[in-house]
């Protein structure tokens, strides 16, 4: 089926029984064919450099309460923290001076918080004119995506987890709707942020046919970044007794997605990390082209618990940059 990965690479797109023999195919060989590909048009679009993006968690704090992750708000067993603005340049300073060049500030979804941090991100866009300012604070009112953008943000992150509406509806309470994380993507763009879009692999009730609904929106809206991990259960959330996405799956997926769109920025996540010992060089290996180090105040970085067994802080804290760029090297990547 080689020929699959051929077409894929060649014409940027495969039809629905080419991926589903992609995503569901036990042959070795084409995993590591596709694999090789995926690799060799992102050394081809971006050479051998893996770029670094500076991770602050901004907050813990969430309105939501989406049956998978571990800061929905009915998660009464955990400490809620917001960092303060000097806390966030903080940050920021010492990532630039390290040489990152792109701060990525995420917190859980508060819009009066979120309109709040205007100042901040105009202290930021002041101090670091050149930075590149990515936000990932989920579906906000219109006017704030405004604001943020007026006010220096420049990329927004907002993955839109399952292109399934039924499957959506599994995942996420009736007050939120898959229909409407869309119409934010689609204001983000209008807007004139640099946009993301990603899913979780492996959540609960997901099909092949969801993750190839998932592929098939990712195309059409051709985002700039693409954020996608494995689904990791926490045990205070309804779905904290369903068994992890696959790694394997997800490192296909990146694969795959890196053939369609060669352009697109994919990191190397920390849930990859989680699952796979060697999951930020599989990444890479898989077409992954990004990495974020977390910058988040030690003393915090313990709280943001989207899931459980969360990648040890001490290995991704910047205090460790330099075994992180030991770690790149040691598979003849470079930052």
């Amino acid at each position: 089926m080689s020929h699959l990965v051929e077409e894929l690479r060649e014409r940027k797109t495969l039809d629905d029984q080419g991926l589903k023999a992609l995503l569901e195919s036990d042959d070795q060989s084409l995993e590591e064919d596709l694999f090789r590909n995926a690799r060799e048009v992102a050394v081809a679009q971006f050479g051998r450099e893996i770029w670094l993006r500076a991770l602050i968690e901004w907050s813990n704090v969430c309105r939501n309460d989406c049956y998978y992750c571990g800061i929905r708000r009915s998660n009464q067993t955990l400490p809620r923290y917001s960092l303060t603005p000097n806390e966030i340049l903080s940050s920021c300073d010492q990532a630039w001076k390290l040489g990152l060049r792109t701060f990525v500030l995420q917190g859980g979804e508060n819009p009066a918080a979120a309109e709040a941090l205007a100042p901040t991100v105009a202290e930021m866009r002041a101090s670091w004119p050149e930075a590149a300012i990515t936000l990932s604070l989920g579906e906000l009112p219109f006017e704030t995506y405004a604001l943020l953008r007026r006010s220096g943000a420049n990329r927004y992150l907002l993955r839109h987890e399952t292109a399934s509406p039924a499957h959506y509806s599994r995942l996420h309470p009736a007050s939120m709707q898959l229909e409407h994380r869309l119409a934010c993507l689609q204001e983000l763009q209008r807007l004139g942020y640099r946009t993301g879009m990603g899913m979780m692999v492996g959540s609960p009730f997901q099909t092949t046919g969801d993750l190839i609904a998932d592929i098939r929106l990712i195309e059409q809206v051709q985002p700039g970044m693409i954020g996608l991990g494995p689904f990791i259960p926490h045990p205070d959330t309804p779905l904290g007794s369903y068994p992890a996405g696959s790694a394997t799956l997800t490192l296909r997926l990146y694969a795959i997605l890196r053939l369609m769109l060669p352009q697109a920025w994919i990191p190397s996540t920390t849930a990859l990390s989680t699952l796979h010992p060697d999951g930020r060089k599989a990444g890479i290996l898989a077409g992954a082209n990004v990495v974020m180090p977390n910058f988040t105040p030690a003393s915090h970085r313990g709280d943001y618990a989207l899931y459980a067994g969360k990648s040890a802080p001490a290995v991704e804290a910047e205090e460790n940059l330099k075994l992180l760029i030991q770690e790149i090297e040691s598979i003849g990547y470079h930052v």
